[in-house]
């Protein structure tokens, strides 16, 4: 069984993932500025797979079960999430809007594993939500900024994105212990042949032929850090986190990825960050912290009352 508590060495992992997503929104931007979204998704997989899976063990897990993590943890998450943001979805929104994520895996894992909500997740859930709400209302303000790239479509293709990965991450719950850098080496190769298919499709040969002969520095560098440090290490570290706590606790942890990527996007891209938003991800932080310390808190202050 998962443990219930956080440890000091659970939360400094959780840092650097939160770390590394954030500023996975302002990497992707930019690299979408050289590469076609499809074309960056198969190029992403392909260098997460090799060499990787020349050197690493194929995982021990049931074939479907690995094909579908693949599927919607990297591909769906991916294809949705790269395509929202070439059609205009912002950096800093998109690194919010991706944390939906934390409902729907909750959501599915109660349907699916049965996992209790205790008062102080609701809680925390409920303050959570309303800090992303005014994060959203905040960056489709007709302030400068944010607010001039967000499209309908970009929106909704990033909430699909979002379900995508809430999807995955009740598969990786499914599969439990195993090697997790294993399987995210090994379920990379499945993504490609589909990501080089779309892009042949929707891209056509003419782009993806130029997109590869006119790499530039800033495209190289994206997709060693998309294949590196967003996923070899990420999701490595983010699924260690998912197989030994409940999903009720690690699912919200993201919720500060949008932290990062707000001021990340503002610092790099120059998207407005307005005192609403600073407000919105600090009731988010105190979101967070119910769910992860309400219990705990709540315990200590009926024990005091006794």
């Amino acid at each position: 069984m998962p443990k219930t508590t956080l440890n000091s060495r659970h939360i400094f992992t959780a840092l650097i993932v939160i770390f590394l997503w954030g500023m996975n929104f302002v990497v992707i931007k930019i690299g979408l500025k050289d590469i076609p979204p499809f074309l960056l998704g198969a190029l992403r997989f392909l260098l997460v797979a090799f060499p990787a899976v020349l050197f690493l063990p194929r995982p021990k897990v049931p074939f479907k079960w690995l094909l579908a993590y693949a599927l919607t943890i990297s591909l769906g998450q991916f294809a949705f999430l790269f395509s929202a943001m070439a059609v205009g979805m912002p950096a800093g929104l998109a690194s919010l809007v991706l944390q939906a994520q934390a409902f729907f895996t909750v959501g599915l894992s109660a349907l699916v594993f049965g996992d209790r909500l205790r008062a102080a997740n609701l809680t925390g859930m409920l303050v959570a939500s309303a800090g992303l709400i005014l994060l959203g209302s905040a960056s489709m303000s007709d302030a400068p900024g944010l607010a001039s790239q967000v499209s309908l479509p970009g929106f909704i293709l990033t909430l699909c994105a979002a379900f995508s990965w809430a999807s995955g991450n009740v598969i990786n719950k499914k599969i439990g212990a195993t090697s997790i850098l294993s399987m995210v080496a090994w379920s990379a190769l499945i993504p490609v042949l589909p990501f080089l298919l779309l892009s042949y499709l929707f891209e056509g040969p003419g782009r993806i032929a130029y997109s590869l002969t006119h790499l530039t520095l800033s495209s190289v560098l994206t997709v060693l850090y998309l294949a590196f440090a967003a996923t070899l290490i990420g999701y490595t570290l983010w699924g260690k986190l998912l197989s030994s706590l409940p999903t009720h606790m690690v699912a919200p942890l993201t919720l500060l990825v949008p932290v990062i990527g707000l001021t990340a996007a503002w610092a790099l891209l120059g998207e407005a960050l307005k005192s609403d938003q600073i407000a919105g991800a600090a009731i988010v932080m105190c979101g967070l912290l119910i769910n992860v310390f309400g219990q705990r808190l709540g315990e200590r202050v009926r024990r005091l009352l006794a």
